[in-house]
């Protein structure tokens, strides 16, 4: 179960808002694409997260998973702030693909205690919506206090809490990914890795293929969530920033495959129903 994709059609009329014209992940990027470099390693399941701040662009998703057995979950784009925003959140959570919201760093820090806000959070909760966080370390503490104070959410965190490169790992990451596995219904999502290194910074497609590299990430998340609040999540296709499915999956299933065979079926499929909780579909 790969729990962090983007898709989407650069080539619809209304073309898309991200990635930019001229990026090399400017092109269309749709189930089967996906399906072509996962399922030979044995994934063919996958939560998508939403790539498009549009709000007809959920609706998009969730049209695209009606013919795409794939797509098990959808996290899609709302601002929980928004006048709008529980008329919006009962119409996509009818669908019972849509599984939760991301929000992402300022959007998150400048809101996240406002009254609107949580009166947002609060019915997510109420609708067992998860809420997905991508942003930069200092969302850490503040998240933890929300997570606190909501006990019925379910929070992920994106990227590895945006650790950045394995080498010069900072203090208030490991702080903040602490104080957030101390909140039990805090998971996160180990995804990003090859993209956030300095290496796949300066050239494309980059990033160390080699598995130790990565355990400084990689031993601190599992010292502070476990093995039953760490999900599989790829970033496909932004991981290519860093190099290939491939690669990545790579890196992750040694790693978790050295942890024994539970902790490995926790990783790869258990826990990302734990905190998505999506209906099986009923076979066509």
């Amino acid at each position: 179960m790969d729990t962090h994709t983007h898709f989407y059609d650069p080539t619809r009329p209304e073309g898309v808002p991200w990635p930019a014209k001229g990026s090399q992940l400017s092109r269309p990027v749709l189930p089967g694409d996906w399906l072509a470099v996962a399922a030979p390693h044995g994934v063919t399941e996958t939560v998508v997260v939403e790539a498009s701040s549009w709000l007809e662009d959920n609706a998009w998703i969730l049209d695209l998973a009606a013919t795409e057995r794939c797509i098990v979950g959808f996290v899609g784009h709302l601002l929980p702030q928004e006048a709008d925003f529980p008329k919006h959140l009962k119409r996509f959570a009818a669908n019972p693909v849509f599984r939760g919201i991301r929000v992402s760093g300022a959007g998150f820090l400048g809101n996240v205690d406002r009254p609107e806000f949580r009166r947002g959070i609060a019915l997510m909760a109420d609708l067992d919506l998860a809420l997905d966080l991508n942003g930069p370390p200092a969302l850490h503490l503040p998240a933890a206090r929300l997570a606190a104070e909501v006990p019925a959410l379910r929070l992920v965190i994106d990227h590895v809490g945006s650790a950045g490169d394995p080498a010069r790992l900072s203090p208030e990451w490991r702080v903040g990914m602490k104080t957030l596995g101390q909140q039990q219904n805090v998971f996160c999502k180990v995804s990003a890795l090859i993209e956030q290194t300095d290496e796949s910074k300066k050239q494309w497609g980059q990033a160390p293929r080699d598995t130790a590299y990565y355990t400084p990430i990689l031993d601190h998340c599992w010292e502070c969530f476990g093995e039953d609040r760490l999900v599989y999540g790829s970033n496909w296709p932004v991981c290519e920033k860093g190099g290939t499915y491939a690669d990545q999956f790579k890196i992750v299933n040694e790693y978790f495959t050295a942890r024994g065979p539970a902790a490995c079926g926790k990783y790869f499929g258990k826990n990302a129903h734990a905190v998505y909780r999506w209906k099986e579909r009923a076979p066509r």
